[in-house]
């Protein structure tokens, strides 16, 4: 699947509110305040805790601070003149990169568990999980990503990125960079994996994940759930159908196989039938007995 992305400048920004405030900025995703009544999106929330030094102003590709990820309550009606241009995937809307191509992941019952865009730099992934009203998860969900990632033997660093604390790890398979965003009462983590180099923080990959995570739209929906759960993934219907089609021909192929196979083996079982041996050729015998017999009474 494929769709085209290009993000329309925005206006400068509005002066930031106070530390662990709501940001609020008119527009909304690929409408960047068009109209000054255009309701505020709610976008995300980041907090800096009094341990950690403030991040420098975040500086998005074009040179502009970054505007999403976006509350989807916020920008209802401005994500709806974009959609076309939109992968809807149920928690999060997202933009796709020229040339990128979509890749789900699916659990052992069919269901979609992950979604990735592959593009020739590298793979992005971007989820959404449940979280408190307060921001602050992705801090500790990064920690405990870092030890996490430090016991399987990769090289873990951390960085300052447009929306604050990023990971860069180097592991065997591949390099990652981890990006998440606090925002109400959800947290957004985008993870862009590539070769050796690939995360660069100057790179097309990052660029381009940085890109479509401030463009990315959350939708949390009401229902409680635990802190950290996954909000699910919703395939678009015509690409659910068609992976389920998919899905189904492969476990029919898969029950074909088992079947020939038990009928392999239930043939191999079965005892051949013995089929009975020649006797060797005897003497012929008359009516008064053989011929050596009949012989000896002459």
């Amino acid at each position: 699947m494929q769709a085209g992305y290009a993000p329309e400048p925005e206006p400068a920004p509005e002066p930031a509110p106070p530390r662990g405030g709501r940001r609020r900025r008119a527009g909304g995703p690929g409408r960047a305040g068009d109209d000054a009544a255009d309701a505020a999106p709610r976008r995300s929330e980041h907090s800096v805790p009094d341990d950690e030094p403030a991040a420098p102003a975040a500086v998005a590709a074009d040179g502009e601070p970054p505007r999403g990820p976006y509350d989807y309550a916020d920008v209802t009606e401005q994500l709806a003149a974009v959609v076309e241009q939109r992968l809807d995937l149920g928690s999060v809307i997202i933009p796709v990169p020229p040339g990128g191509q979509l890749q789900v992941e699916m659990a052992g019952d069919g269901t979609p568990q992950a979604v990735h865009l592959a593009t020739e730099h590298g793979r992005l992934t971007v989820a959404a999980y449940a979280a408190p009203k307060t921001p602050g998860q992705w801090r500790t969900v990064a920690a405990d990503l870092a030890e996490s990632l430090r016991k399987d033997g990769a090289q873990v660093s951390t960085e300052t990125g447009p929306w604050g604390r990023e990971l860069v790890a180097v592991t065997e398979g591949a390099d990652l960079r981890f990006i998440g965003v606090d925002g109400y009462r959800w947290m957004v983590r985008l993870v862009a994996a590539g070769p050796t180099g690939a995360v660069a923080a100057d790179g097309p990959l990052v660029r381009a994940a940085r890109a479509i995570m401030g463009e990315t739209v959350v939708r949390r929906g009401t229902e409680p759930l635990p802190v950290r759960d996954p909000l699910p993934v919703v395939l678009p219907k015509d690409l659910a159908e068609q992976l389920a089609a998919a899905h189904q021909q492969q476990v029919e192929a898969a029950q074909a196989q088992a079947q020939a196979a038990a009928a392999q083996a239930a043939a191999a079982a079965t005892p051949r039938p013995v089929m009975p041996q020649p006797l060797p050729d005897q003497p012929r015998r008359g009516a008064e007995g053989s011929a050596m017999q009949q012989l000896n009474r002459n």
